[in-house]
């Protein structure tokens, strides 16, 4: 079984604008429900995919209840903790257009240090019968910023492969615990070592830096670039799928990190992991919810997925 941890649970609203104006109403050409969060949103591939998968995390609300059913119905299991407040919904606009895109999102999830207790105590019940953790996502300001650190340790002490997608100052601090894999995006990747990211070069670099430092591979997801894989004996990098059309852009990282994921779980060569993630990343953006994707559009992209040694 592969755990996810979403502590900032979220779930994404696509409307679809044939143009975008301040003044006056705006009529959607359609409007779709996707998962957010990233851990959760890589539970939902894994299911899509028939993976084994367990999410766990806080919810509250209308929206908490959407996402269990979204979640249940690609048959991932959900063990949430209910807390106050509301599990956040993330309005994802796509205007036709310009091909831009934006999100506007609110954090109301309300946990208080019972809740984190009841969560803890669900969570070591969990992790003995998982094959791997996946965590990440932002964390609710009312959580303690070590939370990441906690579950990863946890994790480590018992041999559990950890792959983690948060951004800073989340990412620096939980580094120090030493998840096998992180999978930032640029801007992420910027963040933590400090620096502009502008080029594959630049990303290698600051990869490389991180790698020696924490012995953590990096995977380095780029937009229209591709994926950057800096792992311990090899780095590659990997074109972005070419794909018919392209609906949303929304929670193509979340494909990629699905694939860390079921390589970590499975003991397999984290290549084969890139390979799976970055076809599912390709089936993701050819649907218009956030994240969702189907199993035969992966099937079909996995054969294209090159890998270039890198550099």
């Amino acid at each position: 079984m592969i755990l996810t941890v979403t502590p900032s649970s979220a779930i994404d609203w696509t409307v679809f604008l044939p143009y975008f104006r301040w003044e006056g109403p705006l009529r959607a050409e359609k409007a779709v429900w996707g998962m957010a969060g990233k851990p959760a949103g890589a539970a939902w591939v894994l299911g899509e995919l028939g993976v084994d998968t367990t999410a766990m995390g806080f919810a509250a609300g209308i929206s908490g209840e959407k996402m269990v059913e979204l979640l249940e119905k690609k048959n991932v299991e959900t063990d949430f903790i209910w807390v106050n407040g509301e599990t956040r919904l993330n309005v994802h606009v796509v205007d036709r257009e310009t091909d831009r895109q934006t999100t506007l999102a609110v954090d109301t999830l309300k946990i208080t240090n019972a809740h984190v207790k009841r969560f803890m105590k669900r969570f070591y019940k969990k992790l003995g019968q998982a094959k791997a953790l996946v965590t990440g996502s932002s964390l609710p300001a009312c959580l303690n910023p070590d939370f990441f650190r906690e579950i990863i340790t946890a994790a480590k002490e018992k041999g559990i492969p950890v792959a983690l997608d948060t951004s800073s100052p989340h990412l620096a601090h939980a580094l120090l615990a030493g998840p096998d894999v992180i999978k930032p995006n640029r801007a992420e990747l910027s963040s933590v070592v400090g620096q502009e990211i502008t080029s594959i070069e630049d990303a290698y670099h600051a990869a490389r830096a991180i790698l020696d430092k924490y012995g953590t591979q990096v995977v380095v997801t780029l937009d229209a670039e591709g994926v950057l894989a800096v792992l311990k004996e090899s780095a590659y990098r990997i074109p972005a799928p070419k794909v018919e059309l392209i609906e949303s852009t929304a929670g193509a990282g979340d494909g990629v990190l699905a694939g860390i994921a079921y390589a970590l779980a499975n003991r397999l060569p984290l290549e084969d992991g890139l390979r799976l993630g970055t076809a599912a990343a390709g089936a993701v953006i050819m649907t218009p919810a956030t994240a969702d994707c189907r199993k035969e559009d992966i099937e079909r992209l996995l054969p294209s997925i090159e890998l270039i040694p890198y550099p």
